[in-house]
């Protein structure tokens, strides 16, 4: 048995990118950009207004003129029709250009308002300055500077970033090819009758659930009985996957046939259990065509906890984002150790100051999965109880 930082190493020296592709920006959310962008021109690409106000001259102040004609009203994407002289100024609206004939904004409220003239108020000279309320042409960017440099996430603001760069398609890194294979003689779909013994499939939707959430989507999904030999005609279908995900079968029961079913099929086993809990019984390997193979334990605590420790950094690696790192809070309750093994529990960061607050599980098959939970926690192997305020790591999913 490993310990689940040994298992990430290990997934995580199996990551390759799968190549790139151009789409449309208005799609692009949550793919991962592999640019790097650099900006096309000077940002703001012109002195810019941040007030609504009056521009002029900073030495007609200097010279004490304190009237001043309005030469001109100026809105956002208009051009003056001429230029102002002394003791002129432009009526001017935040986001115009300013004109190079004026160096400097006075908001409207500082200033009395006429028709055709103004007069500036009585605050202190000491106030003004050049480029008062002026976003100076180039003060976030400058022509060919860089953007963005690393691989990252499309998220709303980087979405407007590359709008106002002109960007009307993005390259991104491309999605790979997911299966996923659930198994279990007593698995019913959703919405199909259950007898006394048998349970719903949720695995299926969670775990496309949390494909989707990675911006990823199934390409293939099965279900199969606990029986080998169709097991292994499912299975040889399912293997060309860039990434295979089965659930169920992994234990040591008489029914858990999938770790020998996938090496027979010609497999590289690169691990088999894991000192955690839940997930203990995980089997990762790597098929004849280079595709990673992620078998789970059945229970649904342990697929979201092992998407989220294996298969999620998986592919950030694959994608060349850089590697989450886990966080540390403390707890609002204590909690009792159950097991020797690293334990990993539901928790949600509340209050001010953040901590920590777990949410419900009884056990790894606990159909409610820790709903509501932002994060997962770790209850180190080799510590004891955990009391109220102990300061713990843990690995966010949201």
């Amino acid at each position: 048995m490993i310990s689940f930082q040994e298992a990430q190493e290990i997934v995580l020296t199996q990551a390759r990118p799968y190549g790139t592709e151009e789409v449309d920006l208005g799609v692009a959310f949550g793919r991962v950009l592999t640019g790097p962008i650099r900006a096309d021109r000077d940002y703001p690409p012109f002195p810019r207004a941040t007030m609504d106000g009056y521009a002029l001259r900073y030495e007609d102040l200097k010279r004490g003129i304190r009237g001043f004609r309005i030469a001109e009203v100026l809105f956002a994407g208009s051009q003056p029709a001429g230029r102002i002289g002394s003791g002129e100024c432009y009526k001017i609206m935040t986001g115009a250009a300013v004109p190079d004939d004026a160096d400097m904004v006075i908001r409207r409220e500082d200033v009395e308002e006429g028709k055709e003239r103004m007069e500036v108020g009585a605050k202190e000279p000491e106030a003004w300055r050049p480029f008062l309320n002026i976003a100076r042409q180039g003060e976030d960017l400058r022509a060919g500077e860089l953007v963005i440099e690393k691989p990252c996430r499309c998220e709303p603001a980087v979405m407007g970033l590359l709008a106002s760069l002109g960007y009307a398609t993005v390259r991104v890194a491309r999605m790979p090819q997911v299966a996923l294979l659930t198994t279990g003689n007593e698995i019913v779909e959703p919405g199909k009758p259950v007898n006394p013994v048998q349970i719903r499939n949720s695995n299926r939707l969670m775990l496309e659930g949390a494909l989707r959430r990675e911006r990823t989507w199934l390409k293939k999904y099965g279900h199969e009985r606990d029986d080998p030999a169709r097991l292994t005609h499912l299975l040889q279908q399912f293997l060309f996957s860039d990434i295979l995900i089965v659930t169920g079968g992994v234990s040591a029961g008489d029914a858990d046939h999938v770790p020998r079913v996938l090496q027979e099929l010609g497999v590289r086993p690169l691990f088999h259990k894991i000192a955690m809990r839940p997930g203990k019984p995980t089997w990762c390997g790597v098929s004849a065509e280079g595709g990673m193979v992620f078998a789970l334990p059945g229970n649904p605590f342990s697929c979201l906890v092992n998407f989220s420790l294996l298969i999620a950094p998986f592919l950030h690696a694959c994608w060349g984002l850089e590697r989450a790192l886990p966080m540390s809070l403390p707890l609002v309750a204590g909690r009792k150790k159950r097991t020797p093994l690293d334990e990993f529990f539901p928790v949600r960061m509340e209050g001010a100051p953040a901590m920590l607050t777990q949410m419900p599980l009884n056990s790894s098959g606990d159909i409610r999965l820790g709903m509501q939970a932002t994060a997962l926690a770790l209850h180190p192997t080799g510590s004891g109880d955990l009391e109220a305020g102990t300061e713990v790591k843990f690995y966010s999913f949201v």
